[in-house]
């Protein structure tokens, strides 16, 4: 069963919604494991004709790698609606930088990707001469190759004139054996050596909460953020206007509930529970 918060105006804010902003770590999988009811889910919403992005701060992999990944647990959803930080991040650097700009990036092919699509020179990781080495930007990501020499070389350039550019700040994500340091703590570790802090353009930034709306068409009314973490999901929404749904499969606990100054609008144990609240408050279209 989940709880909910606002509990006489639910019925009347839940018939509102047209559009969902789900993130993915946490929500719709644990790693490699797709958490309970997913098919199902997106099943329901296709029934009910709902609009929906997938926005995640995770910066790993592209888009059709996603989609790829969701095709592997039997759900269809093309690489048009996966939103990334990584996207979002290059997306917001190329209206900063002309084309041709060079970018040190500490990340996985996601943000090499995106980066690279949006015109920037990517600099080789393993440049010989580190005191050579002149970039524009630092953009860093979650990664799980990260070794010394590439936090070094990234060190030297943000404190030698390069921008500091961070994807997200989620210090950790979850997986199926527990929490796992995330691109937060790679950005700690270089604000720590260089003193420079980094400007980060995943959530909670608005910058991906207004590129989704824009990518639905949709408006702060009718569109709702689904996510499992208060400090960038939850918060970031409200910062835009959106309404929230915090799901407890994730990284939120009942403490984090409990001390945080912002409230989601509705709180659920995991996507199954959000689901069975549509069956009594949310129409189909054409049945009523």
């Amino acid at each position: 069963m989940g709880f909910r918060y606002n509990q006489p105006a639910m019925n009347h804010k839940i018939n509102q919604i047209e559009n969902l902003i789900l993130d993915m770590d946490g929500v719709l999988w644990h790693g490699e494991t797709p958490v309970p009811g997913l098919a199902s889910f997106f099943k329901e919403i296709k029934r009910r004709h709902m609009g929906y992005i997938l926005a995640t701060n995770n910066a790993t992999e592209t888009p059709e790698q996603y989609a790829n990944k969701l095709d592997r647990f039997g759900i269809d959803v093309p690489a048009e609606r996966i939103l990334t930080s990584a996207e979002a991040t290059a997306g917001y650097l190329r209206k900063t930088y002309p084309a041709g700009r060079s970018a040190y990036i500490v990340g996985e092919i996601g943000l090499h990707k995106a980066m690279g699509s949006q015109g920037f020179r990517i600099l080789d990781e393993e440049i010989d001469d580190l005191l050579s080495v002149q970039a524009d930007v630092v953009v860093v990501g979650m990664t799980r190759h990260v070794c010394y020499r590439h936090l070094a070389i990234a060190n030297h350039l943000i404190s030698n004139g390069a921008t500091f550019i961070g994807t997200n700040p989620d210090v950790t994500f979850p997986s199926e054996i527990g929490r796992m340091p995330g691109a937060g703590s790679i950005l700690a570790f270089l604000e720590t050596a260089s003193g420079i802090i980094p400007k980060v353009i995943g959530k909670p930034n608005g910058i991906m909460f207004r590129e989704a709306i824009q990518r639905l068409s949709g408006s702060v009314d009718n569109t709702v953020m689904v996510g499992d973490r208060m400090n960038t999901d939850i918060a970031g929404a409200h910062s835009v206007g959106l309404r929230t749904v915090l799901l407890m499969s994730g990284i939120a606990t009942r403490e984090d509930l409990k001390s945080a100054t912002i409230e989601p609008d509705w709180v659920f144990d995991d996507l199954r529970s959000f689901a069975a609240a549509f069956e009594t408050t949310l129409p189909v279209p054409g049945n009523n």
